[in-house]
């Protein structure tokens, strides 16, 4: 039960942290197109992005089709797959069945919330197909397989402090049974020694 509480106290400050991280990959792809922005401008027209552009991205699964609503949807997708259940993971894999890198970073994705058998299975997929993606949701891949890492490594630290706190408790048991052995000596000596 605590490994679940601490599993869900971490996947909360995922959450934090991963729109955090959305908002800052926004935040430096401004400031880069920023500064190339006058280079460029007398060469290439600047596209416009306007909220109705980004209120019509809703795909249920999102792909790598080049339009402004890429990174959002694959963030979509992300939180969609944090939240969703057994039920949901379970519906949404078998859509994701393929070869393609979109369809195997899209089951990346979903079983890196799933089970923790799962967990294996979604840091091999991300980091095989990570590079195939575009460059723009690099970051935000990278940023998924880093957290799934954390997640893996905090997992494995319990099952070590369990293996340990087990390993002492059959430790200490030893120590304790030897102590009643030794006590049940003293006294039959003591016993001897009376009766002499």
């Amino acid at each position: 039960m605590r490994q679940g509480v601490e599993v869900m106290q971490f996947s909360k400050r995922s959450s934090v942290r991963l729109l955090q991280s959305v908002v800052l990959v926004t935040f430096m792809g401004t400031l880069a197109g920023c500064e190339l922005l006058p280079m460029e401008r007398a060469s290439h027209p600047v596209k416009v992005v306007d909220d109705t552009d980004l209120a019509s991205c809703d795909a249920e699964v999102p792909n790598f089709a080049e339009s402004p609503c890429m990174l959002t949807e694959w963030v979509a997708f992300g939180l969609a797959s944090q939240r969703g259940d057994r039920e949901w993971r379970d519906n949404m894999l078998p859509r994701l069945e393929g070869h393609a890198p979109e369809q195997r970073l899209s089951r990346a994705v979903v079983m890196s919330w799933g089970s923790e058998s799962q967990w294996d299975q979604a840091s091999e997929l991300y980091k095989a197909d990570l590079q195939a993606a575009p460059s723009e949701l690099q970051p935000l891949f990278r940023y998924w397989l880093n957290e799934l890492e954390g997640r893996r490594k905090s997992l494995q630290r319990v099952g070590q402090e369990r293996s340990e706190v087990a390993r002492l408790t059959e430790e200490n048991q030893a120590l304790a049974d030897k102590l009643e052995a030794m006590t049940a000596i003293e006294q039959s000596i003591n016993l001897r020694q009376q009766v002499e």
